[in-house]
């Protein structure tokens, strides 16, 4: 027999906002009664539920919010394909300590050997700890200020992004800044710093960085707070986008010749 709770209890729980005991309220009833559960235990069980639903509703925003491109995550990196991969330091920065550190993570690497792949599993993991996450090119970092500019909300996007705990910044020096581009990133990396955590891939050598910035001393300043006690990981080795082998020709299939022309 179904055993169903009572009527009254469901507008009482939407009122207090916890309608989704509902969905579990039924089998933790008929649990309790066939464990001859106390009251205080029953009582445990429908609020452990519910604090689990919570957390996995937050969990869900926090990964929208990210605005990952993939599901990029550790569990699908293949290390085996590229074995002089740093794992031991990609695997510590997983646990996301740098984020309570408040310092940078610098990945650099030639094209397609992961450090996009890299950088979204460390932010995938930073989501499951429980922090907020913005993944972003720096070409669409740098749309998103101007557009704020425009409409005059510069101000509440730029304090938008300085607290966000965790800000992952892909292609880094891809496409030259444009002027006023440069000012915009410092300011930005100067107020996150020392105060909120940033990563930072790039195809460009480390040594290469500088070359980014029109203005060179704005890119001296801005590259010193980056570097500050940065954790630093190269990326190198073969490509991961290798295209597919072309199909060998069926040598079975005579091809036919054209006859040769009198001259």
């Amino acid at each position: 027999m179904k055993i169903t709770p009572l009527p009254e209890l469901t507008p009482i729980l939407k009122q207090l906002r916890l309608s989704g005991l509902l969905e579990s309220l039924d089998t933790r009833n008929r649990e309790a009664i066939e464990k001859k559960l106390t009251y205080p235990e029953f009582l445990a069980l429908v609020i452990q539920d519910e604090a689990g639903r919570r957390e996995q509703r937050k969990y869900g925003l926090r990964l929208r919010r990210a605005g990952f491109r993939s599901d990029k995550t550790l569990e699908g990196f293949d290390f085996d394909f590229n074995p002089g991969i740093n794992q031991q330091l990609i695997n510590d920065l997983a646990q996301c300590r740098f984020i309570e550190e408040k310092v940078s993570v610098l990945i650099a690497g030639p094209c397609g050997t992961g450090k996009s792949h890299i950088a979204q599993a460390i932010g995938h993991c930073a989501v499951r700890l429980g922090y907020d996450v913005m993944f972003t090119s720096q070409s669409s970092l740098l749309s998103q200020i101007n557009a704020a500019r425009a409409t005059g909300a510069i101000e509440r996007k730029m304090q938008t992004l300085i607290r966000v705990p965790l800000i992952i910044i892909d292609d880094f020096g891809l496409k030259p800044f444009k002027p006023g581009q440069d000012e915009d990133f410092h300011d930005l990396i100067a107020e996150r710093y020392e105060r909120t955590a940033t990563v930072i891939t790039s195809n460009l050598d480390f040594t290469e960085w500088g070359e980014a910035f029109p203005n060179k001393l704005l890119g001296a300043s801005t590259l010193d707070r980056l570097r500050h006690a940065a954790y630093r990981l190269v990326l190198d080795g073969k490509s991961y986008r290798t295209p597919r082998a072309e199909p060998e020709a069926d040598k079975s299939v005579e091809v036919a010749k054209a006859p040769k022309t009198a001259k």
